[in-house]
């Protein structure tokens, strides 16, 4: 392979590394290889596939439930959810331990975002966990860990991203996240509750919840828990594309706030439109200008050296998953899961398809692993959020995470080599 053809490669490296924000790392390597490559592609139809790569009607669900997890805690959602949780498991060893990772799977089936789940649980949680004498770099690996579980449970930004990379159902990728998701979160309160027994972590409820106290919360929280239900149901029987899913979420969490919590103002709709803009448009920047890279790619034929590679280097399947989960590890510790998923779901279909692998469960395997990356040092994007938060010591971060990360990798080769797990949804709901 030619140095023309590497060197953008290894100019986007160099540029992360020297903390380029990734959407313009990949912007300037991929100009610098049109510029001083004669024979690349003419740069016109690079900048119509960035921007018509943003303009395709599945993108669409982004930004609608981007803005409805940003209704949700202008509408009292979040902070009901919360409060369910609370009453649930509150009263195990660890409390507000197990609270923290029951609201991830709470919130997974409505802001869909790791991002946005770790930095609002940092900011709710980890204060009233440190005042009640939990260890706050815990408190913080806790809250970035359990951020894995959000972007698994649909509707998850990455399972759209890959869905729409990959063409294949959105509606399956989104069944298949239930399971894997619950199943990490059970995972991770077993872990908490044994940290929690060992150091004598105090529960944040004294006791049980009685019926009468669970019935009047469910009845408090019952319109917040019927989205993700009503998002299931709805999908399932045709009722809606995953696109107008997102839409149905805004109108849906709109109505509910306004008149039935009655906590969502008029005056706070700027605030919302801002916020939801702001996050899509940094969402949908990093996907223009991975796919400009992309289109670098395609050009020089990388993804099909690529996966012949692969194909010819092992011989059977679960060779090829063992390779593809070490490789998708060190790379997110790199790239932000949604760009890394752009970039290397066209590189590592056509070698996973070619050997029979199921691309499901192939873009959960993926999904799963690129959201492990972003709570791993030294790069992860949800250990930063929080750490950003929590103004936790990294050192204090990497020995509190070592026993989750070996949990969550020891999940995720479950999923990886038993994809019953993965599939028996979206092959009963199909």
């Amino acid at each position: 392979m030619e140095f023309s053809v590497v060197f953008p490669i290894i100019l986007l490296f160099v540029l992360f590394f020297l903390k380029v924000p990734i959407a313009y790392s990949m912007l300037i390597a991929t100009v610098t290889y049109f510029l001083t490559n004669a024979t690349s592609m003419p740069t016109d139809i690079v900048v119509q596939r960035m921007v018509s790569s943003c303009e395709s009607f599945t993108y669409l669900a982004i930004p609608f439930f981007t803005c409805a997890g940003v209704v949700f805690n202008y509408a009292g959602i979040t902070k009901r959810l919360l409060g369910l949780a609370d009453l649930i498991v509150g009263h195990m060893r660890g409390g507000l331990g197990q609270v923290n990772v029951v609201l991830s799977a709470l919130m997974g089936g409505l802001s869909g975002s790791a991002n946005a789940d770790a930095a609002m649980q940092a900011k709710i949680l980890v204060p009233e966990m440190t005042r009640l004498g939990y260890d706050k770099a815990f408190s913080t690996v806790v809250t970035a860990t359990s951020s894995c579980i959000t972007p698994i449970i649909p509707p998850g930004i990455i399972l759209i991203l890959y869905a729409t990379a990959s063409n294949v159902s959105i509606q399956k990728m989104f069944f298949a996240g239930y399971l894997p998701g619950l199943l990490i979160m059970a995972g991770l309160m077993v872990l908490v509750g044994v940290i929690a027994r060992k150091r004598n972590y105090k529960p944040s409820r004294t006791a049980k919840p009685t019926a009468g106290e669970v019935l009047h919360s469910l009845k408090d929280s019952i319109w917040a828990l019927f989205l993700p239900f009503g998002l299931l149901m709805g999908l399932r029987f045709g009722i809606f594309t995953p696109t107008e899913a997102g839409a149905m979420c805004v109108v849906y969490s709109v109505i509910i706030g306004k008149f039935v919590y009655k906590e969502l103002k008029l005056s706070q709709i700027p605030a919302i439109l801002k916020e939801s803009v702001t996050a899509t448009a940094g969402i949908m920047f990093i996907i223009g200008a991975a796919n400009a890279f992309g289109s670098f790619l395609t050009w020089e034929r990388i993804p099909i050296i690529f996966s012949e590679f692969l194909i010819n280097s092992v011989s059977e399947p679960w060779m090829l998953l063992l390779v593809v989960n070490i490789l998708l590890l060190i790379v997110g510790f790199f790239f932000e899961g949604g760009a890394a998923m752009i970039l290397l779901a066209p590189l590592l279909v056509p070698a996973a398809s070619a050997m029979g692998i199921d691309l499901i469960h192939f873009g959960i395997v993926m999904s799963i692993n690129l959201t492990i990356a972003g709570v791993t040092p030294p790069f992860g994007a949800m250990m930063f959020t929080t750490l950003a938060i929590t103004e936790v010591p990294m050192i204090d971060y990497i020995k509190e995470v070592i026993p989750f990360l070996i949990l969550l990798i020891g999940l995720l080769l479950l999923f990886t080599f038993v994809p019953q797990i993965i599939l028996c949804v979206p092959n009963l709901l199909a």
